[in-house]
């Protein structure tokens, strides 16, 4: 807590260029900032409490500017949202050991790098029935939600890449359901790990969360209006492969 504590400003100029990355494809950076913060030397324990701080504070501004953008589809939305909601609060009650969460966020992000760049772009399957495109997106939203909870991830990094592989919408609308179901999960799993996980003091937090609106509003306005969506995919690209960087030491 102290070495956090000591860096807290430089670690808030860095996660401001993490969320104006990350908001311009309609992620908020969780995955970043917890990599961020294992380098910085922060208890694991805090980890995903900060980081979920971060994804509400970004999130909540890409919501505002790909809507805006009129991005947003609710019948996309809402089907991953009902499922996701209750278990981002469950996988928030989870208590993981240290090694096991790092193992583990560096499995979840190994996937999103071997989707990115096995593949030149996120080429769409065929567009599924109503039927089978609402159980899929049940499905997704489980499972992505106990993730959320559990890690400290918002989702949106695996839901963003699913829907357009899935035929659910298109690069854009993906964003903006993507900056809503981080959103939503993020206050969940906060709001789950609050009652049983220790909190950093807001005057840590604060130079942090002013820095992630800054870069998160930025970012997220780039994203809806001014970026093509193979830009996006490619900021994307880089900031997996940067954060599973500082991740491998952790899990060794």
């Amino acid at each position: 807590m102290e070495h956090l504590l000591i860096n807290h400003w430089l670690l808030a100029v860095l996660f401001g260029g993490v969320a104006f990355l990350y908001s311009s494809v309609g992620l908020a950076g969780g995955s970043s900032y917890i990599a961020l913060l294992t380098i910085f030397g922060v208890d694991y324990l805090l980890i995903p409490t900060v980081s979920l701080s971060m994804n509400i504070m970004v999130s909540t501004l890409g919501v505002w500017n790909f809507f805006k953008g009129k991005h947003a589809r609710p019948r996309l939305i809402l089907p991953f949202l009902a499922s996701s909601i209750p278990f981002a609060w469950l996988g928030g009650t989870v208590h993981l050991p240290a090694r096991l969460f790092h193992i583990l966020l560096f499995i979840f992000l190994g996937i999103v790098a071997l989707r990115i760049y096995c593949f030149s772009s996120f080429r769409a399957m065929a567009e599924p029935g109503k039927t089978a495109g609402l159980l899929l997106s049940l499905m997704i939203g489980t499972g992505l939600g106990f993730i959320s909870g559990t890690l400290g991830l918002g989702g949106g990094i695996y839901l963003i890449p699913l829907i357009v592989i899935s035929g659910l919408g298109d690069q854009k609308e993906a964003a903006a359901c993507g900056a809503f179901f981080i959103w939503v999960n993020s206050v969940a799993g906060l709001a789950a790990r609050l009652g049983s996980h220790p909190v950093p003091p807001f005057s840590v937090l604060a130079p942090l969360l002013a820095c992630v609106a800054i870069g998160g509003y930025a970012g997220s306005f780039m994203g809806a209006n001014r970026l093509s969506p193979a830009t996006m995919q490619r900021l994307l690209g880089l900031i997996v492969i940067v954060a599973l960087m500082f991740l491998l030491p952790k899990c060794l």
